[in-house]
């Protein structure tokens, strides 16, 4: 796992009266957090103080996130993300060759207690978590295959885990990868790369784009 990382900046890719969009750098936590003082939320906040969280990524993620500049809105998004309304792709490149096309995953996941903050697959008492996926391109050389990641649920891990559990764990995964795999690159491979949801004043649908960096 990287430490003593030097601070990250933000690319600002949206923002109007009442919500800001936002490119999340790698290696940067969301929101105040243990693992580092470091955080993107009080960074956004610092340039617009009404500033509040409306959904979260995994440190080591990169990619769009979306804040709310009023209480209104954070309530109207954070209700969309309750119900499973806004639609996010993700991108990643993960070990191995996939072999279908496309497919789903939907093993419950749960926190691995013993190992925080992993998580973990169990059918018993796991919630319920939804993964589809399909393939963009796979090469042979370098063994690995680029993914479109599309989860219809938002469980902490849940696209790392998923992978991990078909035999395709994300590159540079240092939780979940085989050493082999989290060694062949210094950050994860793994990038939210599309938000679509309702504009909470207009009620506009609205779409958000940023390309991985990888």
């Amino acid at each position: 796992m990287q430490t003593n990382l030097a601070p990250a900046q933000f690319e600002l890719l949206h923002c109007d009266e009442d919500i800001v969009v936002v490119n999340k750098p790698t290696d940067l936590l969301s929101v105040p957090g243990l693992a580092s003082p470091q955080n993107l939320f009080d960074r956004v906040k610092a340039q617009f103080p009404t500033a509040l969280v409306v959904h979260r990524l995994d440190m080591a993620t990169s990619g769009l996130m979306i804040f709310a500049l009023n209480k209104p809105a954070q309530s109207h998004l954070g209700k969309q993300f309750e119900r499973r309304t806004i639609k996010k792709m993700y991108v990643a490149v993960v070990h191995g060759l996939v072999e279908q096309q496309s497919g789903e995953i939907s093993s419950p996941l749960i926190c691995d207690w013993e190992n925080r903050p992993k998580q973990k697959v169990d059918w018993l008492h796991g919630k319920p978590a939804l993964t589809q996926y399909s393939v963009v391109d796979r090469n042979t050389a370098m063994q690995a295959t680029r993914v479109h990641l599309f989860p219809h649920t938002g469980r902490s891990h849940q696209l790392r885990v998923h992978m991990q559990q078909i035999g395709h764990p994300i590159i540079g995964d240092y939780f979940y990868a085989p050493q082999d795999a989290d060694s062949c690159n210094s950050r994860l491979l793994l990038h939210a790369q599309t938000l679509n949801l309702s504009h909470p004043t207009s009620g506009a649908n609205i779409h958000f784009d940023c390309p991985a960096p990888f």
